[in-house]
């Protein structure tokens, strides 16, 4: 899976700030002080633990950075199921080239496939059903667009990018407006009279009156918050009757364990911040040979 344009963008920034605070203008001291120059060796990446592989892409190319005359060689795509031993790529050329990028290789790889496997779980619960799973902008600065990225990898979905990517008119707009009913109304009227073209408008309610006024105001997709089940199955009951143009997105509070029961109330769109801001690093290692 290529990076898009964008997604390059991030990662060459993104590169050149790890090589900056990694191997610095001195370089790998260590290296340099116990290796000979042409000491020359193989490694293996590997799995340690279970789970959805990304960003392999980024490993052949931090290599490349630092190690010029080694040569990469990667045997799982982006989007594959690894699992604790599975060899990922092999790697071979001078020592001293592989172990200053083995770093830098390795928290982009974690990192992308971390996220990669949180999604795939949440993807596999509810794989049976008509609903998407989504992330948000609760990404690490920086590392939006390969975050996101990798939330493709893992089978997800993604948001907004950013805030001039759609219209989501959240708690605090509301409550700027006056909250209540009039606010709802006010603020998606505005929002189409700002931007009269086919922008997609989103409005988050939190209960069934927020929720009936959002429905009759015609908004593209309303956002459910931390709403009960019970109030979830009625929103999409009373969607399906009046309104079922209208898609229904559920967010707040959702985890591994409710996921399958909030898709089973009919919504279309999950979103999980969790995904991206709390997806643990998929265990990996450079297994070296020098033989």
């Amino acid at each position: 899976m290529p990076f898009d344009t964008l997604e390059e963008k991030s990662f060459v920034q993104l590169l050149e700030m790890a090589i900056a605070e990694d191997v610095d203008s001195i370089g790998d001291l260590t290296s340099k002080a116990t290796l000979p120059p042409d000491l020359m060796g193989k490694a293996t990446l590997v799995g340690r633990s279970d789970g959805i592989l990304a960003g392999i892409e980024t490993g052949e190319r931090v290599l490349k950075k630092l190690a010029p005359d080694a040569e990469w060689f990667s045997l799982v795509q982006d989007g594959a199921s690894i699992k604790h031993g599975t060899e990922i790529a092999k790697i071979q050329g001078p020592i001293r080239g592989i172990l200053s990028a083995e770093r830098i290789i390795l928290n982009f790889i974690q990192r992308l496939s971390g996220i990669a496997s949180l999604a795939a779980k949440f993807v596999t619960k509810v794989k049976d059903l008509p609903v998407k799973i989504l992330d948000t902008r609760k990404t690490t600065p920086g590392w939006r667009y390969l975050d996101k990225f990798a939330v493709r990898c893992g089978g997800g979905c993604n948001h907004r990018m950013n805030l001039s990517d759609g219209i989501l008119i959240k708690d605090n707009h509301l409550a700027a407006l006056g909250g209540g009913a009039v606010a709802i109304r006010k603020s998606i009227l505005l929002s189409r009279q700002y931007y009269p073209g086919n922008w997609d408008i989103e409005v988050e309610v939190e209960d069934m009156q927020m929720f009936e006024t959002a429905l009759q105001s015609s908004p593209t997709i309303i956002l459910l918050d931390n709403m009960c089940l019970e109030d979830m199955k009625a929103a999409v009951d009373r969607r399906n009757a009046v309104a079922p143009e209208i898609l229904l997105e559920a967010s707040g509070g959702i985890n591994i364990g409710n996921v399958r029961d909030i898709a089973l109330t009919g919504v279309d769109r999950i979103s999980i911040g969790a995904i991206t801001h709390s997806a643990p690093a998929l265990d990996l290692a450079l297994d070296y040979n020098f033989s």
